[in-house]
């Protein structure tokens, strides 16, 4: 397996795991709600359930954008070597490795720190399209694409 393949593999648990988490809140949530219902009367009652029913929404909407994620990294083959940075791109700039796929926090694969991030971001929307040896600023940072996978 190579370098770029176990970061994508690293990224694709780290966002199936999230999925796993928000199911079973909202399963535990919705038998929570299920057991409140059947003792309590009154105005806490609907209190409580309007509050439930309302965390279970965030939940929900979550579990969207993270379903959103895996989606995104399902469809990238880290077998592809591109010359041009695409989505699935590992780029190694400034000796800082950046994954271009989505935003996720930052892993560390075999002693190296791999940070996600996404093409619509600021850094991610430069890096698109161009090829080795490509320089660019950012907040006063200047950068040097030195490798891309």
């Amino acid at each position: 397996m190579t370098f770029k393949q176990k970061i994508h593999t690293h990224y694709l648990q780290l966002v199936q795991d999230r999925i796993d988490v928000f199911k079973d809140m909202i399963v535990a949530l919705t038998e929570d709600s299920m057991n409140d219902a059947k003792g309590s009367a009154g105005d806490k009652h609907e209190t409580a359930l309007s509050m439930m029913h309302i965390e279970q929404e965030k939940l929900n909407r979550k579990l969207r954008e993270v379903l959103d994620q895996k989606t995104v990294l399902d469809k990238i083959d880290a077998t592809t070597i591109a010359e041009t940075i695409i989505v699935g791109s590992l780029v190694k700039a400034n000796g800082i490795y950046l994954y271009l796929s989505v935003a996720l926090p930052k892993i560390n694969v075999e002693g190296i720190n791999i940070i996600a991030l996404s093409p619509q971001s600021p850094l991610g929307n430069k890096l698109m399209g161009n090829q080795e040896g490509f320089t660019f600023e950012i907040n006063g940072t200047k950068y040097l694409v030195e490798t891309i996978e």
